[in-house]
């Protein structure tokens, strides 16, 4: 089982903003590209993005289906490709000001299921490190919300 985690400079909403347009994808999951949501609303239960995956100099088409959302908690999805597919759990939890980001990937079913060992994970691993920090990049290059001061500073004079 691979799980990596990345601390996001920004609040859970501004996380979730990225994770819920299905066209921006592509934009942090290594590997893909040219997503766009097919099925439902993304992301809503059940819906599905398509995408390109890169595999050396050839492309293949892959999707993703939602199957777990409790917004704005959990995003759960299952990744279908060539190999199989994979269960996908983004947990996001506030970090005082900031927001902390869980993600656990392992192969569910076809040949990445049946071969998966350490070596798979710390492949994992790798592709997590650079997919968290595309997403943390993505999320901090919005400005952070302006937090009013509501302090009683006394009379004016």
């Amino acid at each position: 089982m691979a799980v990596r985690h990345q601390l996001i400079e920004r609040p859970p909403d501004a996380v979730w903003s990225v994770l819920e347009d299905g066209n921006r994808y592509a934009d942090w999951v290594v590997g893909t590209s040219e997503s766009r949501p097919v099925e439902g609303h993304w992301p809503r239960l059940g819906s599905k993005i398509e995408y390109k995956i890169r595999l050396g100099p050839r492309t293949v088409d892959g999707h993703t289906v939602v199957r777990r959302l409790e917004r704005p908690h959990w995003l759960e999805l299952e990744a279908f490709s060539p190999l199989g597919t994979a269960r996908i759990a983004i947990e996001i939890r506030p970090w005082g000001e900031d927001t902390l980001v869980i993600v656990d990937e392992h192969p569910l079913r076809g040949p990445g299921g049946t071969a998966h060992n350490v070596a798979i994970d710390v492949l994992l691993q790798i592709r997590h490190r650079s997919m968290l920090g595309r997403l943390a990049e993505i999320v901090e290059r919005t400005p952070r919300p302006v937090a009013s001061d509501t302090r009683d500073l006394g009379p004016e004079m």
